[in-house]
């Protein structure tokens, strides 16, 4: 059973998988207008929560649900099909498998005992949620848990870039969070239920917007942000 430290390491931004280098698509929608001041990025965050947030998850919960599973290779390859799926930014489907491959090289180090072979070999790599839930299964977190680190980190990475990217006051920044933790606890529990379906069943709330400036935003020459 994980304990709560546990759980603070695996949602703490600082977890050595890269997460810090990305600002889940904020840079590109600063640079369109659409994220200008403190208001603007609450509905953004709350817009990401709804979409991403949901997703991602869903997928990473029911990662979890198969970890210890006879038929996991199975699952999660079914798994990683369906996430394929409702991905349909080629560019956020190149930085899940990337950010995937960085989670996945902290699990290994971190939990050299877990067994991670399982997963998906696509040539670039497992979609990043579903090694959150083989992550989160070596930690000893459950579904619940693992739902919860990963609609958390879909808020934290935005909100903090929003202070580089906008010079915005990081105290009114996580007061915006502290306001939004209980639309992040409703949206971990609803896919942590989501999670118990099959996976042709889970979650595909989609966000277009958000895929038509992840590919304007991996054409950028300079850029702060890796999404």
């Amino acid at each position: 059973m994980a304990t709560p430290t546990m759980l603070l390491l695996l949602a703490d931004g600082r977890f050595p998988a890269g997460a810090h280098a990305h600002s889940a698509g904020l840079e590109a929608a600063v640079a369109a207008g659409r994220v200008t001041d403190l208001d603007t990025l609450a509905e953004y965050l709350r817009g990401r929560l709804a979409t991403a947030g949901l997703v991602t998850a869903a997928f990473a919960a029911a990662a979890r649900g198969v970890a210890w599973s006879a038929g996991r290779s199975a699952a999660l390859a079914r798994l990683d099909a369906e996430l394929d799926a409702r991905t349909a930014s080629p560019a956020q489907r190149s930085v899940s498998r990337r950010q995937g491959r960085a989670l996945l090289r902290a699990g290994r180090r971190i939990w050299p005992q877990a067994t991670f072979d399982d997963l998906p070999a696509a040539p670039d790599g497992p979609h990043q949620p579903l090694v959150l839930g083989l992550v989160g299964a070596a930690a000893g977190l459950n579904p619940g848990q693992v739902a919860t680190v990963a609609a958390h980190a879909t808020v934290t990475g935005s909100a903090s870039a929003a202070v580089r990217l906008l010079g915005l006051d990081p105290y009114q920044v996580q007061a915006l969070l502290v306001r939004l933790a209980g639309a992040c606890d409703a949206t971990a529990a609803r896919a942590a239920r989501a999670a118990e379906e099959p996976p042709e069943r889970l979650p595909a709330a989609a966000a277009p917007l958000a895929d038509i400036h992840a590919e304007a935003h991996v054409t950028w020459e300079v850029r702060l942000f890796a999404s």
